[in-house]
């Protein structure tokens, strides 16, 4: 039991130290060296529990994800339909790695990671089927899987891309809206209220609030101080 113990707390330290390093430095930016000092801890015992700092994406990723569509949920309201919150859930993942770096630098490497991204797929997958599956009811849980390949290249394209004076975030969030939504099949009129809906939101000020939720969530999930890490 108290071998268990003892792997539990350096466990939660690591985690501690790596999410806080992600959100403060960016993921690229943090070294396992940087991660073994502050969480005071042997390399091996690191690669025991986590093999390296990819396994530490892959539980902020899961974490994050989890959260996602529940804040999307509450910012649409119960009234509008699954493909209002689709919507918002895709337009604030872009604008909040257009308002921090560390966290375009965190979504960036999980969508290209082997084990996050499969992780991505599958997760968004459900959704999918249970947002657009009355689109195309003959499609299979396989075939939603297969789509959201296609789907999750266009928003990692759009993340690494970052926002000009002429290619403003609300032009991205139009032509990405439009793009998926037209892929899954929803006729054009439901689109054109989509981004309509979309449009109307003061969607950086929304992106900010969710960001200090999320970052908030992440801080009491890990346990740490979010002190220097929010504006």
């Amino acid at each position: 039991m108290a071998k268990r113990s003892d792997g539990f707390i350096t466990e939660k330290r690591i985690l501690q130290v790596c999410v806080r390093l992600f959100l403060e430095r960016g993921y690229r930016k943090t070294t396992t060296v940087q991660i073994l000092k502050e969480a005071q801890v042997s390399s091996s015992s690191f690669q025991n529990l986590f093999r390296n700092k990819e396994g530490v994406l892959m539980e902020l990723i899961k974490f994050m994800f989890e959260n996602q569509f529940g804040i999307a949920r509450n910012v649409v309201g119960g009234s509008f339909t699954p493909i209002y919150v689709y919507a918002v859930e895709t337009a604030l993942q872009i604008a909040l790695i257009e308002q921090n770096e560390n966290l375009r630098d965190i979504y960036l490497e999980a969508y290209k990671q082997t084990d996050t991204i499969e992780y991505i797929f599958e997760a968004t997958a459900k959704e999918l089927k249970n947002i657009f599956g009355p689109y195309q009811p003959e499609l299979t849980a396989q075939d939603f899987y297969e789509m959201e390949i296609g789907t999750s290249g266009l928003m990692c394209a759009y993340m690494a891309n970052p926002c000009t004076e002429e290619f403003t975030l609300e032009r991205k969030l139009e032509k990405f809206i439009a793009m998926a939504l037209r892929c899954y099949k929803v006729p054009e009129e439901e689109i054109d209220k989509v981004l309509e809906f979309v449009a109307g939101l003061d969607i950086r000020s929304i992106a900010e609030k969710v960001m200090e939720e999320l970052f908030r969530r992440i801080a009491m999930h890990y346990d740490f101080s979010l002190e220097g890490l929010l504006p």
